[in-house]
């Protein structure tokens, strides 16, 4: 049974999701999102400090001068973060249009800057003189991913078919450049701008609006716990099977992510219980400590083991897997492929996140408001996350602790297998550098 069902994830699973996560437009959504990163970060960041982690009763005198300050320069600490993580659609609607563009060998900057005004014209209409914000941060994100894809493919197929000015090669680069987008410009003002102004004459509401309409069930049902373990689930057996199944996975969740955070920083300025639970941070730091498969206390294993094998490779990532980076340990060990390690590997992610959910969900540990870097070891990240709450980070130690007596008994059936294998190869050696003297000469 076990051999039939790895099987199947080896020759089936696998190589349909390595053809899925090279897919030149799941490529540039999730490139596309890498670009706009640091500013959601930075964005993200700095909330915290117009958000003090204080009660508005707090007696510590930091706390009181702290949360003085955030209200008296609300608006001047709001702004960074409106500029960074408040119109982050726009980044990522720019990030895919280059990206995309770059793989059809178009000219990606250009395409890139249509798809940013296509974008705003549709998500951020002007009226009396002023823009929208409403649809430009975590509300826009699948409205940017859309027009970032419509704009490069239309773009495309008129290059394709030589629709365009054609410019005499005296012409300086440039200009010629600036020259050949007028006509997807025009295709582009057209076809989706009549759209949008359909809808809001029929339905009164933007194309985002409506957009978000549609996949609202499926921001729901993401943010539920059956979402979550089946995405640990799919992303660890991919894994397994050699396939880095972090990187698809979190690609695919990576809008419902920024949605899902979006909604969770405008409840938090609105003064509201935050909606949601299932965001980046919740992933790295408190399912996939220490890397996919929870391995941080496995290194931890590894450093008092007396394999050899095993203790150079707890030696050689024990600093990459502090900052939840575990190849060394993935493919070192070996993991993948290993049938002594698969139940706990693909397992005690999902148990992580069960226990997570559940504490957040009833209320033992904060939400995520902010993007911390990924590589933030994990109690300091999930306190960070969480506008620096610290119930947050003794969550991660404890699970850092229930990850270690779980792991152990797996460690140590490893660990005598390859003692065995050890023991062999040296008695081995020592027969060839030794031999016995042959009792014929005697």
């Amino acid at each position: 049974m076990s051999n039939a069902f790895f099987d199947f994830i080896e020759q089936k699973i696998a190589p349909l999701a390595g053809r899925v996560g090279s897919q030149r437009h799941v490529s540039a959504i999730r490139d596309g999102f890498i670009g706009a990163m640091p500013f959601m970060i930075v964005g993200s960041f700095l909330l915290v400090f117009a958000f003090p982690p204080f009660a508005a009763d707090t007696t510590f005198a930091l706390g009181q001068w702290w949360l003085e300050i955030a209200k008296t320069y609300f608006n001047e600490l709001m702004t960074p973060f409106n500029m960074s993580m408040g119109i982050m659609s726009c980044y990522v609607a720019c990030g895919i249009g280059y990206n995309l563009s770059q793989s059809y060998k178009l000219d990606p900057f250009p395409t890139s800057m249509l798809s940013l005004m296509t974008f705003l014209m549709v998500a951020a209409p002007m009226v009396d003189g002023k823009l929208s914000g409403a649809y430009l941060g975590g509300a826009g994100v699948f409205t940017a991913i859309i027009v970032g894809i419509y704009v490069t493919e239309l773009t495309r197929f008129l290059k394709t078919h030589n629709v365009g000015i054609k410019m005499p090669e005296q012409v300086p680069p440039k200009i010629r450049q600036s020259f050949d987008l007028l006509i997807p410009a025009l295709f582009v003002i057209l076809t989706i701008y009549p759209f949008n102004l359909m809808l809001q004459g029929q339905f009164d509401m933007l194309l985002p609006e409506t957009i978000m309409a549609i996949f609202k069930p499926l921001i729901s049902a993401s943010d539920s716990l059956i979402a979550i373990l089946f995405a640990v689930f799919l992303a660890h057996a991919l894994w397994f099977a050699g396939i880095h199944g972090a990187s698809i996975v979190t690609g695919i969740m990576a809008p419902f992510w920024l949605v899902n955070l979006g909604m969770n920083q405008d409840a938090l300025a609105a003064g509201q219980p935050l909606p949601t639970i299932f965001l980046e941070p919740f992933w790295q730091f408190f399912i996939t400590i220490g890397g996919s498969g929870a391995t941080f206390a496995l290194v931890l294993l590894y450093l008092r083991s007396k394999s050899a094998h095993l203790n150079s490779i707890g030696k050689l990532g024990m600093v990459p897997a502090l900052f939840n980076i575990n190849e060394p340990v993935i493919f070192g060990s070996p993991l993948v492929m290993n049938p002594i390690t698969f139940l706990p590997f693909v397992g005690i992610p999902m148990l992580n996140a069960t226990i997570a959910y559940c504490a957040a969900k009833f209320g033992f540990i904060g939400k995520v408001i902010s993007l911390v870097p990924w590589t933030t070891p994990a109690p300091l990240g999930a306190a960070w996350g969480a506008g620096w709450q610290l119930s947050n980070g003794a969550l991660a130690i404890g699970l850092i602790v229930l990850d270690l007596v779980i792991w152990y008994p797996f460690f140590k059936i490893y660990e005598k297998q390859l003692l065995a294998q050890e023991d062999a190869e040296k008695a081995a050696i020592e027969e060839s550098t030794n031999p016995e003297l042959d009792p014929s000469t005697i």
